[in-house]
């Protein structure tokens, strides 16, 4: 049952599709690209209605990518204003109009892969509408979570007592449970890492609407998927990879916030799985191979700081034939080269003359950590800074 780190994931309006095909309830939702096509499907859905940018980043809404109006002029306004947007370094090409859901709560419901246990986990909380990441750092006790044994699924009993649990209100209860073993069956069928609704939110008619989605899926299984394949947006991915050829690197982008920069692939890898085994999500592999010249490391980070879901950067160098003092020298040239870091980089040096290049490193440029699992916590814990 495991999944691989390369994940495909879908629009918020791709995982609505999925879902509503499987029958989980979806508010009516039309996609636009244009201020003319958003005013029309808000005349045709009704007003009020939710304009929301169709970019791949969380905190959406904080950015200005969500806007609730009332009205068509509100509707063209937003649209406009949205749509070509630059939104965390990503373009708006498109936004998704829909009815806007008059709710009494939010709810969180999610399934992943818990790596610790080894199994997958079915999430239900009370706490719905916010970072459920923050949730679970501050009050892991607001989350109810079932470990399912893959070789039975999630059992109807399991699902409701994930709800009781996590304290929803009983005449949902039996709803909520419902959408949990669909998110679950859809996570197996389809070989998701990811699915997830939040928030799930329950009207004052005791009804349970998505009104958002995600949905992760394992790149290595699309084969089995070509409906899901044909969704996947490449234009942020081919702009890295080109870069990544260009600069003739080793480089997988993934679907994190942990930028991972070393030199040669096992500790690339080594460096990734702590990463994910401190709580973190690697944003990439990148192993920029033997050597630390100061041209080849800016390039190594030009590559990490053009994704725009990268909020850290660790450095895991290996000092061998090349000195760790040689490589410091580089990675100050490199960092020097940038008027103003627009990520926090952690670095932790090894190997041949790691101690003296551990005290030439610039440390009003980058934190120093004198072991790789320090190195990884800090990174782990700077990005979840950024994110908040």
């Amino acid at each position: 049952m495991a999944r691989s780190e390369r994940q495909m994931k879908l629009h918020e309006h791709q995982a609505k599709d999925v879902f509503a095909d499987a029958g989980i309830p979806t508010p009516a939702s039309r996609l636009a690209g244009t201020a003319d096509a958003a005013v029309a499907a808000a005349d045709e859905i009704g007003y009020p209605v939710a304009i929301k940018a169709q970019v791949q980043v969380g905190g959406r809404g904080k950015a200005g990518g969500i806007e609730l109006v009332e009205s068509a002029d509100e509707a063209r306004e937003a649209a406009e204003r949205i749509i070509g947007m630059d939104l965390k370094g990503l373009h708006v090409e498109d936004v998704l109009v829909e009815e806007a859901v008059d709710f009494v709560n939010e709810l969180y419901i999610g399934v992943t892969m818990d790596r610790n246990e080894g199994r997958p986990v079915a999430m239900v909380s009370t706490r719905g509408g916010v970072n459920i990441e923050e949730v679970a750092a501050e009050d892991p006790g607001a989350i109810a979570r079932e470990h399912v044994d893959p070789a039975f699924g999630l059992h109807p009993y399991q699902a409701r007592r994930a709800v009781y649990d996590a304290g929803v209100d009983h005449e949902v209860a039996g709803d909520v449970a419902s959408i949990l073993t669909t998110l679950y069956d859809l996570w197996d069928d389809r070989d998701a890492t990811e699915t997830e609704i939040n928030p799930l939110m329950v009207t004052a008619d005791d009804e349970v609407i998505a009104a958002d989605a995600v949905m992760n899926v394992d790149e290595d299984a699309l084969f089995r998927h070509p409906d899901l394949a044909e969704m996947e947006d490449r234009s942020a991915a081919d702009d890295l990879e080109a870069k990544a050829n260009e600069y003739g690197f080793d480089y997988v982008r993934l679907s994190g916030n942990v930028g991972i920069i070393g030199n040669g692939a096992g500790l690339v890898m080594t460096t990734l799985d702590l990463v994910d085994y401190y709580g973190g999500s690697p944003a990439n592999f990148l192993d920029i191979g033997g050597g630390a010249k100061a041209e080849r490391v800016a390039n190594a980070l030009d590559m990490v700081f053009s994704d725009e879901n990268v909020d850290s950067v660790v450095f895991n160098i290996f000092g061998g034939i090349t000195r760790g003092d040689e490589v410091a020298k580089g990675i100050n040239a490199a960092l020097e080269q940038f008027d103003e870091l627009p990520k926090p980089v952690v670095v932790r040096l090894a190997g041949t003359n790691a101690e003296a290049g551990m005290e030439i490193l610039n440390t009003d440029l980058v934190e120093v950590q004198g072991t790789l699992e320090g190195a990884v916590q800090r990174a782990v814990a700077r990005a979840e800074e950024v994110d908040q």
